[in-house]
C-alpha cells in the first residue's frame, strides 16, 4: 500500500512539473525558458526535474501516444485485423482524447512553439523517425513482408503530417468550445479521406 502511495506521489509530481513547463514554454517559447525556471515555478529542485525528464525536450514532448501508439495498436490488434483500419482507429482515438483533455485548445500554440525552436524541430524529426521504425517492427512481427511494412509505416507518417497540417488550417486561434468541436469534425472527415487514399494505395 505504501509503495502505491509513493508511486502516485511521483506521478503527481511529474504531472505538476509537466504542466508548469508546458505553460511556460507556450507563453515564452521553448528556448527562452530554462530548466531552473521550470523547477522554481513547480517548487521542486532542478534534480527532481531531471529525475522525471532526462532532457529539457522531454518536458515539452511529454505525450508519447502520438509516436508510440501506432506500434502498440498494431501489436494489440487481432491477427486478422487490417493494419490500416487499426491505425485509423488509433489515430482517431488519439485525436478525440486530445479534444477531451483540452489539448486541442492549445494545439496551434504548441505547433508554433515547436516551429520556433531548432531543438524541438530536431527532436520532432527524431521522434518521427522512431515512429516509423517502431511501427515497421510491429508490422514485421505480424507479416514477414518488410518492404511493404516499411512502406506502410512511411505512408502512415506522411498521413499523420498531412492531417496535422489540416488541423492547423481549420483550427481558429483562441477557438471557442463550439469551434473546437467543429475543427474536430473537419479533422475526422479528413482522416476518413486520407486513410481511404492510404488503403487504396496499399491494396
Amino acid at each position: 500500500m505504501e509503495l502505491g502511495r509513493r508511486e502516485r506521489k511521483k506521478q503527481q509530481t511529474r504531472q505538476a512539473i509537466s504542466d508548469v513547463a508546458t505553460a511556460l514554454f507556450l507563453e515564452r517559447g521553448f528556448d527562452a525558458v530554462t530548466v531552473a525556471e521550470v523547477a522554481r515555478a513547480a517548487d521542486v529542485a532542478v534534480q527532481t526535474v531531471f529525475n522525471h525528464f532526462p532532457a529539457k525536450e522531454d518536458l515539452f514532448f511529454d505525450e508519447r501516444g502520438w509516436w508510440t501508439g501506432p506500434a502498440r495498436a498494431i501489436r494489440e490488434a487481432p491477427a486478422d485485423a487490417d493494419p490500416v483500419e487499426v491505425l485509423q482507429t488509433q489515430y482517431l482515438d488519439e485525436t478525440r482524447s486530445r479534444l477531451e483533455v483540452g489539448h486541442l485548445a492549445t494545439w496551434k500554440q504548441f505547433v508554433r512553439t515547436i516551429e520556433g525552436s531548432p531543438a524541438l524541430l530536431a527532436r520532432r524529426r527524431l521522434t518521427a523517425e522512431e515512429l516509423e521504425r517502431s511501427l515497421t517492427e510491429a508490422l514485421d512481427e505480424r507479416t514477414p513482408d518488410h518492404l511493404r511494412n516499411r512502406l506502410t509505416a512511411a505512408l502512415y507518417a506522411a498521413a499523420q503530417k498531412v492531417l496535422e497540417e489540416k488541423l492547423m488550417a481549420v483550427l481558429p486561434d483562441d477557438a471557442s468550445p463550439a469551434e473546437l468541436a467543429e475543427a474536430q469534425r473537419e479533422l475526422e472527415a479528413a482522416v476518413a479521406e486520407v486513410f481511404a487514399v492510404l488503403r487504396r494505395g496499399l491494396a
